[in-house]
């Protein structure tokens, strides 16, 4: 498994950190992987901040998710860059067809924790050649999270899988978290990615231009960090991770847009 394909396991060890607390998001999966095929994390990557962050993140997007889901429910759901991710079985709603998306070497290790069925399916894909989206399921409204991917394209790379999305589906419904350019360079001395041995990382700044003749909108900016799941945090670390992961000092470094198609 590729160094990139490692940062899988920072978000699990998040998830298993807080569901074996009975907070923010409860994944029994995430705790059997994690357990199962974890590896010592160094730094950063192992600090409970990060953790409370991460299943954060993944609780917003299980919202968002559940949300369309409920309001699209003859869409598609794709998670593109699925990782071991459990949005899957953490979902309320019921689907019609979801397809989790990643290379190759990591859904060998999903298939493993996973099991196909005739509305949940698991497809290799790499989000850097946007010719692969043609290989997605025909239909006419999408369902997209991209969770922790951004980051690893260009913006040329994003630019083009956003266009071959909004080409291959009349609908699409988009949620999507990005580092602005800051804080992709603040990564070289911040980020945990970097324990598991990435070095490169991408940022941006004006949503509105990356959009620009894509037929693709910004809906909506959300935060990671929303106070109902805040509040769930120790009342010992609550007042710490408001002052830092909380406000406009972290929307410089970390986004969350909510995109859909013109």
């Amino acid at each position: 498994m590729n160094n990139v394909n490692k940062t899988l396991y920072i978000p699990l060890y998040g998830k298993s950190f807080v569901s074996k607390q009975g907070i923010i998001l409860h994944d029994a999966k995430a705790e059997e992987i994690w357990d199962r095929e974890g590896f010592e994390l160094k730094g950063k990557s192992r600090s409970k901040w990060l953790a409370y962050n991460m299943a954060m993140r993944a609780r917003v997007f299980d919202d968002w998710t559940d949300s369309m889901t409920g309001l699209c429910c003859d869409a598609a759901v794709l998670h593109v860059g699925c990782g071991l991710d459990g949005r899957c079985l953490r979902v309320k709603n019921p689907y019609k067809n979801w397809v989790d998306c990643d290379f190759p070497d990591v859904l060998d290790v999903r298939r493993q924790y996973y099991q196909e069925s005739g509305c949940y399916h698991m497809q290799a894909l790499d989000a850097s050649d946007a010719k692969q989206v043609s290989s997605l399921p025909d239909c006419s409204t999408a369902v997209v999270v991209l969770e922790g991917i951004s980051m690893y394209l260009s913006n040329e790379q994003l630019r083009d899988f956003l266009i071959a999305l909004r080409n291959k589906y009349s609908k699409v419904h988009i949620l999507m978290d990005v580092y602005t350019v800051f804080g992709a360079g603040a990564t070289k001395y911040k980020n945990p990615v970097n324990d598991v041995g990435v070095t490169s990382v991408y940022g941006i700044d004006d949503i509105e231009a990356l959009l620009n003749g894509t037929d693709i909108r910004l809906k909506a900016e959300h935060s990671f960090t929303p106070p109902h799941l805040v509040d769930e945090l120790p009342p010992s670390d609550r007042r710490f991770f408001k002052m830092m992961f909380t406000g406009k000092a972290y929307g410089r470094i970390y986004r969350l847009f909510e995109l859909e198609s013109v």
